[in-house]
């Protein structure tokens, strides 16, 4: 026998043993499944008929299939009939049959947060700050958001009557027809200094692609010098969506992204297919530390291709796909089925759920574990733990006393109040409060209970705490004192230190009582530091091709440790 033969009927004979295995090992899967699935419907047919007390059923097996997938990552979800509706609403579609408006519960009343232009309630001077007191003459009281929102919703062209309450004023009455309320991807664009063009882009749902190309073709109308594309605090949504507005700007056949996972069949590369349609005029991409999923496509994207300087704070990190599977009874379930990678070949997944820690806490990629990539001219890029960005800017964070007065809505009912006494105001990039005008607001807080502690002030107490334990407060106690009155004493001055946040926020509030959504962007572009800063770099064609060409100052030498220290991660952006 020759030796090829002796190795042929080796390599059939090993062939066969290697598919018995595999089949062996297919077998037990199913018996496993099989096995642990009796054991599950058996615990659940038991505690059902046994338990003391009566259970719900439904909301028992949510709970356990939520158990089942919590040890994945927080993207692979259960959703059951009664909150697809919602689902749909928040993943999908933006469209809805109401009036227009956003709600908020406040001492067991219901009132408007916010009035959006062009709908029913805009139309019927509905404002901010109304209390609704009756709908279809349904009282409101003890309902919580939700149920208030489904009241609000219905078909379109039905009618819907509203009791509100103004201020001390009488209660009135206002009869709507209910439209079709669709929530824009596109919040914004326009013409901003410099004549750059601005877009600011909220979501990846349907049609995201089609309202950037309109906002897109008309700001082209105008021959702008830039465009910057605002993907701040996007979390994401429908990958195609972000492929064609990548294709926007590159062109056509060009590599966006591509997903990888176990099943082979679901692999797939995503290219550009059509010519673009602004493929030369400089572009800035903003990104923050809620930039996720389809935004870190788009960023990274046009970063890897050298097509966009991105500005700002590193993206989240979210590099997962998901694919929703109809499940019986008009449920589903959404599972991570792949990573994805930008055209350097990075993924920019910064939390490891596979190889979680013993208490179940999630591994951050570690900064020294970074693989370093090449973008098309050369230029370094990272992957993991989301997309640096090539211009870095320090993400500002508000005084306590900032943070105090908004989240204890005194700018909110102030710019209410202000909105009443005042009929109209300048455009909103014109507007501006007058240091008068921020006085009467002090003098409007004067006896409001906006109380608060500073960073320095929970440092101090947690010193005396800690003081009091190791038994040195008694001697430690003048120091302690004397430091307190002097952290209370310079509190007293921090509506004038912090005076130019104060007023930023107050007049983006007031600008929205007469300008909606448009006005808050408009009131706050000259505050807006990653804007100067886009706007500075598509001004100086210089810098722009150094940044490009990884020169200069811009460029980044070994890991962006820079960058990583000034980023935060905030959550889980879904």
């Amino acid at each position: 026998m020759s030796v090829r033969n002796i190795y042929r009927k080796a390599g059939i004979g090993i062939g066969a043993a290697a598919l018995a295995v595999g089949l062996w090992s297919f077998s037990d899967d199913l018996f496993q499944i099989s096995k642990n699935l009796d054991v599950f419907a058996s615990v659940y047919k038991e505690v059902n008929l046994n338990y003391v007390d009566d259970i719900n059923s439904a909301k028992m097996v949510k709970t356990g299939v939520d158990a089942m997938l919590s040890g994945l990552d927080p993207y692979t979800e259960f959703v059951p009939e009664s909150e697809i509706e919602d689902y749909k609403l928040h993943y999908v579609s933006t469209q809805y049959g109401g009036i227009g408006t956003s709600i908020f519960t406040r001492n067991g009343k219901v009132y408007i947060s916010e009035v959006f232009e062009g709908f029913p309630a805009q139309k019927a001077d509905i404002r901010p700050g109304d209390q609704i007191v009756k709908i279809n003459d349904i009282e409101l009281t003890s309902r919580n958001n939700e149920q208030v929102s489904q009241l609000l919703k219905g078909s379109k062209g039905a009618g819907i009557k509203i009791q509100l309450k103004r201020g001390d004023a009488p209660a009135f009455e206002k009869s709507l027809v209910r439209e079709e309320i669709k929530q824009p991807n596109v919040s914004y664009y326009g013409i901003v200094d410099g004549n750059i063009g601005y877009i600011k882009l909220d979501k990846f749902l349907e049609n995201s692609a089609d309202e950037v190309t309109n906002a897109l073709t008309n700001l082209k109308k105008s021959n702008p010098t830039g465009i910057v594309l605002d993907l701040r605090s996007n979390g994401g949504g429908i990958l195609q969506e972000a492929v064609k507005i990548v294709n926007l700007f590159v062109q056509k056949d060009v590599e966006v992204v591509s997903q990888k996972g176990k099943i082979r069949e679901k692999n797939f590369t995503y290219r550009t297919v059509t010519q673009p349609v602004e493929g030369n005029l400089p572009l800035v991409v903003l990104v923050n530390g809620r930039s996720a999923s389809a935004s870190e496509i788009v960023a990274g994207a046009l970063q890897d291709l050298d097509r966009a300087v991105v500005i700002g704070q590193r993206s989240y990190g979210k590099g997962l796909v998901q694919q929703t599977f109809s499940l019986p009874y008009s449920s589903l379930v959404k599972i991570t089925i792949a990573k994805y990678f930008i055209p350097s070949g990075r993924c920019v997944q910064a939390l490891d759920y596979a190889h979680r820690k013993d208490d179940g806490s999630v591994v951050k990629m570690a900064d020294s574990s970074l693989h370093e990539f090449k973008t098309r001219s050369g230029r370094s890029v990272y992957d993991g733990s989301g997309v640096f960005p090539d211009v870095p800017v320090k993400q500002e964070r508000f005084a306590d006393v900032t943070q105090t007065l908004i989240s204890k809505l005194l700018i909110y009912d102030y710019a209410n109040d202000y909105r009443a006494a005042h009929q109209k105001i300048p455009a909103a990039k014109a507007f501006t409060l007058t240091d008068a005008e921020y006085g009467d607001f002090v003098k409007y807080l004067s006896g409001k209970n906006y109380t608060y502690s500073t960073a320095s002030e929970k440092i101090l107490t947690a010193l005396k705490t800690e003081a009091a334990k190791d038994k040195q407060y008694a001697e430690l106690q003048p120091e302690l004192e004397a430091l307190r009155n002097k952290l209370s004493s310079t509190k007293k001055n921090d509506l004038q230190v912090h005076k130019t946040e104060i007023k930023q926020v107050l007049e983006n509030e007031i600008a929205a009582r007469y300008y909606y959504e448009k006005g808050r962007y408009e009131a706050n572009f000259k505050y807006d530091k990653e804007m100067a800063q886009a706007i500075k770099t598509l001004q100086d064609r210089p810098l722009l091709a150094s940044i490009l060409k990884g020169e200069g100052n811009y460029r980044i030498i070994g890991k962006p440790q820079a960058t990583l220290a000034a980023a935060r991660l905030d959550g889980d952006a879904k």
